[in-house]
């Protein structure tokens, strides 16, 4: 007999005590009929019917184990394409640390460039100040130019990789940015999938309850055979609804395989894009080497540039030395010239003074110190009867390259002129200047400062 308070008391829990009363009294009144209808053809029917749900319950089994080792097959593809994409990460990293190197070559590079313009600012310096060797200079000149021209050069040139390098950069993380996105949509297809499977392992499971059920009062009981086809039959119904799900969700499992099979296509490009990639990094690196290797030869050039430039200095140095040693002995050797030619000039200077202009000198030409100031030509003369004093200057020669300069000579002429008149009160004084050559514009010039110019040919 059929323990329903048994029964009740175990559904009450789950089903609440009127739903489980409800079920006990089905059982019980299910029992009674089936003990005084049930016979053995129905019972073998019946054994049949949930042979068959055995065996779809079997197929069902077998295609949930199939589900899981494609799913399993999708996680070692998600698995590769993960190691891949951190793979490429790295290498993008390498490329990076690559890049960074690099700015800190171009970095030295341009402050060797700066170095180098100091260095042809001083040359160019040295160049003005030195007039000598003009030649031997502008050559050595010309040659720093050339060097500094093929520096240049090479700097436009790595300007130009590094923005190849920059826009490898940016091609490359634009083909990363769209693998994350497929990984995500795939990830996505993934936790859909794994909803599915959770809801045919929950009805699954019922269905094994239902069956234990069945199996149980089969067991106990000897029950009326159409109560228990009318069970069986909505069993086979539920199972029929569970097999349309394993076949939905195996079309769904076969959707996603296309998908990971295009998954795969997209993935096999990127590995392909990445091959290209590697075997670009390895270009740059080569070209990064050589633009190394360019570098360090440039950089023994510049070095070389400036040990010439270096010993070019020491030269300029003794040139420059050897150069105030020639102005001192070529300064000394015209004093005696210029000593020499106002001896000579105290010799003619009378006669021609008093044939041209009247002037009689009363006391010999001398050269005088007053108030600390040199006079060239100092004498006392007397002038249409009248007393009169002459400062003069001697000048070899007056440059007409430098006529400006040369007219300073009035400005000193008027000074000592001054200074007489303050050492011997307020007489007139005569201004002259004695040279070799005056040029035009010079003597006329002279003329309206009241300045007497004779030049040495007048008293040959």
């Amino acid at each position: 007999m059929i323990d329903t308070l048994k029964i009740y008391e175990e559904l009450k829990e789950t089903l609440g005590e009127t739903g489980a009363r409800k079920i006990a009294d089905i059982f019980g009144l299910i029992y009674k009929e089936v003990v005084n209808t049930v016979t053995k053809e129905e019972f073998q029917e019946i054994k049949n019917a949930i042979l068959e749900l055995t065996n779809a319950q079997k197929r069902t089994e077998q295609r949930v184990e199939e589900l899981a080792e494609a799913q399993k097959r999708t996680e070692e593809r998600v698995e590769e394409l993960a190691e891949a994409q951190k793979r490429t990460e790295q290498r993008v990293e390498e490329l990076a640390e690559a890049q960074k190197r690099t700015e800190e070559r171009v970095e030295e590079l341009a402050e060797a460039q700066k170095r180098t313009e100091e260095r042809v600012e001083e040359l160019a310096e040295a160049q003005r100040r030195t007039e000598q060797r003009v030649e031997e200079l502008a050559e050595a000149q010309k040659r720093t130019e050339e060097r500094v021209e093929e520096l240049a050069e090479a700097q436009r040139r790595t300007e130009q990789r590094v923005e190849e390098l920059a826009e490898a950069q940016k091609r490359t993380e634009e083909r990363v940015e769209e693998l994350a996105e497929a990984q995500k949509k795939s990830e996505e297809r993934i936790s859909r999938l794994e909803v599915v499977v959770s809801e045919l392992a929950e009805a699954q499971k019922r269905t094994e309850q239902r069956v234990e059920e069945l199996v149980e009062a089969q067991k106990k009981s000897e029950e009326r055979i159409s109560r228990l086809e009318v069970v069986v039959s909505e069993l086979a119904e539920a199972q029929k609804r569970t097999e349309q799900r394993v076949e939905e969700l195996v079309e769904a499992q076969k959707k996603s395989e296309e998908r990971i099979s295009r998954l795969e296509v997209v993935v096999s490009e990127l590995a392909e894009a990445q091959k290209r990639t590697e075997q670009r990094v390895e270009e740059l690196v080569e070209a990064q080497k050589k633009s190394e290797e360019r570098i360090s030869r440039l950089e023994v050039a510049v070095s070389e540039l400036a040990e010439a430039q270096k010993r070019t200095e020491i030269q300029i140095e003794k040139l420059t030395k050897g150069l105030v040693e020639l102005r001192e002995e070529f300064g000394g050797f015209t004093r005696t010239m210029s000593y020499a030619f106002e001896n000579e000039a105290f010799r003619y200077l009378p006669k021609i003074l008093k044939e041209k202009y009247n002037i009689e000198i009363e006391e010999k030409f001398v050269r005088a110190e007053i108030k600390n100031k040199e006079i060239n030509i100092f004498g006392k003369a007397k002038m249409n009867g009248k007393k009169i004093y002459i400062v003069g200057e001697a000048k070899l020669r007056i440059d007409e390259r430098r006529l400006k300069k040369e007219e300073n000579v009035f400005k000193e002429l008027e000074e000592k002129t001054k200074i007489v008149k303050e050492e011997y009160g307020d007489i007139e004084v005569i201004k002259i200047l004695v040279t070799h050559f005056a040029p035009r514009k010079f003597i006329e010039k002279a003329e309206k400062e009241n300045v007497i110019v004779i030049q040495s040919f007048e008293w040959v």
